[in-house]
């Protein structure tokens, strides 16, 4: 009867430790497997938002803020330079971006804090980037990719706030 008894909490136990293991790959699993560029597509938007190079992300799944890492500042060329901090942050919703900052877009001379992105729904084949006094459209097959980005060494910190933004001399 002892032997049948210490059987059972023997298979009982090892039954537990199994389930455990199982759950613990399960919950690794799934936030190791998934990456920035898919919670983008999951929220309609294009994977080339974000270059490559990012090297580790956090999201809170219930309020959709999001934060991004990479090695170091850089740029990448769409229709005009995107400039990406070491850090990004934003608010991830479906269909848009909003509280965005890391982000900068040139337009001629003046660099613009990008503050949030959106496309339309129903998609129109355009995406927006609301930098402050503007709402810049560019077509959506420029975000097909993450984008190659290159460091910038040597480069001024690119500007967030209005009082940061000064002509290119």
């Amino acid at each position: 009867m002892a032997m049948a008894m210490s059987s059972d909490v023997f298979i009982s136990f090892i039954l537990l430790i199994v389930t455990l293991s199982w759950l613990c790959t399960f919950v690794n699993g799934g936030s190791n497997s998934t990456t920035i560029y898919d919670e983008l597509r999951a929220k309609g938007l294009p994977v080339g938002l974000l270059p490559k190079g990012i090297t580790r992300y956090e999201i809170n799944s219930s309020s959709g803020e999001f934060q991004v890492w990479m090695k170091e500042p850089c740029n990448a060329k769409f229709e005009n330079e995107v400039h990406y901090d070491p850090n990004i942050k934003g608010t991830l919703g479906y269909g848009q971006i909003g509280e965005l900052s890391g982000m900068t877009a040139q337009e001629l001379f003046l660099w613009f804090p990008v503050k949030g992105i959106h496309v339309d729904l129903p998609s129109s084949g355009l995406i927006h980037f609301d930098v402050g006094v503007a709402d810049k459209q560019f077509s959506l097959s420029l975000f097909e990719d993450p984008p190659d980005c290159n460091p910038q060494v040597g480069v001024e910190p690119m500007p967030h706030s209005w009082a940061d933004i000064h002509f290119t001399p």
